[in-house]
């Protein structure tokens, strides 16, 4: 989940600068079709082509489905409102997956769990210090159905994982934003600018990366658990602020920061009960 939230932290930011430049179902189409490639390309050297067959198949378009929903709502709000703003709204997610993992998946969520989370969810707000008059828009609106995609998308991988494999989930998921987002866009499709191929590529790989190791993740531990680590993509944010454009951290954002590492540190150290065993694949 670390890895995931590293890599899908350095999507944002190219998803955000392509968003200035292009319509948002377009972006959502280009983000799935520059990552299929890369799948196919460990897929081919691994020799895995099996993998790809997906066993719940209509589950796995309800997930494509969310995932759309997800990416399409996530570029509004970033149009819409501040980043901060849009963070602020989105990250209750964690908060959602593990409400949500109670009825849905039969997991157990005890009083640790709960604070780590509202711990952590303190650290992002004490990082971003969003403003309450910029929350109550369109653009928060969209951000609060993004997360909660975001949660449900979280939820149907868990159950997709007892029947189906990781690429399976992966490629599904992308093959399914690539072709109906493209479909939605092409009437007004916009041509890529030249300097942005390169970007376009590196959408792509990091968006393949973080979908397999967040997919892995869900495979090796409850929904509940791995929700903290969630927050640790601002911790990200704030060091790929300060690389590419030179902006050093604020003393909110170091003091957050830290309070999310901590959280991170606490469940690693103190988590006791085990995941429980998937069935077999059928």
């Amino acid at each position: 989940m670390l890895l995931a939230a590293a890599f899908f932290s350095g999507m944002d930011a190219i998803l955000k600068l392509f968003a200035g430049h292009y319509p948002p179902m377009q972006v959502s189409a280009m983000r799935g079709a520059a990552s299929i490639p890369f799948v196919l390309l460990l897929v081919a050297w691994t020799r895995r082509w099996r993998e790809l067959r997906p066993v719940r198949w209509k589950l796995q378009l309800l997930r494509g489905g969310l995932g759309l929903a997800m990416i399409l709502t996530f570029i509004v709000a970033v149009r819409e409102l501040s980043l901060a703003n849009a963070y602020a709204v989105f990250l209750v997610a964690p908060l959602l997956i593990a409400a949500l993992s109670v009825p849905m998946l039969g997991e157990r969520v005890d009083v640790r769990r709960w604070i780590a989370i509202l711990v952590g969810l303190a650290g992002v707000l004490v990082m971003l210090r969003p403003a309450t008059s910029g929350l109550v828009s369109l653009g928060a609106l969209a951000a609060l159905m993004s997360a909660l995609c975001y949660a449900l998308t979280a939820i149907a991988s868990r159950v997709l994982l007892r029947t189906d494999s990781t690429l399976s989930v992966v490629f599904s998921f992308l093959t399914c934003l690539t072709i109906v987002a493209g479909a939605l866009a092409w009437p007004r499709w916009v041509n890529l600018q030249p300097e942005h191929w390169g970007w376009l590529a590196a959408m792509g790989l990091l968006g393949a990366l973080g979908q397999h190791f967040i997919i892995d993740a869900f495979r090796h531990a409850p929904a509940s658990v791995l929700a903290p680590f969630e927050y640790t993509a601002l911790v990200w944010g704030a060091l790929i602020d300060w690389f590419a454009w030179s902006t050093l951290p604020a003393v909110n954002v170091l003091i957050g920061g830290g309070i999310v590492v901590v959280t991170g540190v606490y469940l690693v150290r103190h988590e006791r009960q085990p995941s429980p065993a998937l069935p077999a694949s059928s």
